[in-house]
């Protein structure tokens, strides 16, 4: 049996309609997270490689917006959560995405049906996608 400690997930692809505006607003809304743009990788309609943008943490890309070439439409169970070192962060994440073009799902504050430290904020990018900044700590 493999254990499972120290798990994670090591990347995301979320495919978007418009990539140059998936670009833009990820780069401003994920800045206060310290999640910054990493790598663009263009189209090879030979080996049928899609554009693609990586966002991520000093080297290492974990977010990526894909050009799905079409619309593409994210329902409501659609979610990314972004854990935030702090409740400040929390705040500024939604304040920047809010400048971003994205839309209020939930104010900054306590969650408390998911535990009572839980502050995260709640916001619909402009792809639809519910996006999320999570601090887990205490105040």
């Amino acid at each position: 049996m493999t254990s499972l400690e120290g798990s994670s997930i090591d990347h995301l692809n979320l495919p978007v309609a418009d990539l140059d505006r998936a670009i833009a607003f990820h780069t401003a809304a994920l800045a206060p997270l310290g999640i910054t743009s990493l790598l663009h990788v263009l189209p090879d309609p030979a080996s049928g490689q899609k554009a693609m943008h990586a966002f991520g943490v000093d080297a290492k890309p974990f977010f990526w917006v894909i050009d799905a070439g079409r619309e593409v439409h994210h329902d409501s169970d659609t979610h990314v959560a972004f854990t935030a070192p702090d409740r400040d962060v929390v705040d500024a994440f939604f304040a920047a995405a809010l400048a971003a073009g994205a839309t209020v799902l939930r104010e900054p504050g306590v969650c408390p049906e998911y535990h009572p430290d839980y502050y995260g904020a709640f916001v619909r990018d402009p792809e639809g996608v519910n996006l999320e900044a999570v601090c887990h700590r205490a105040p």
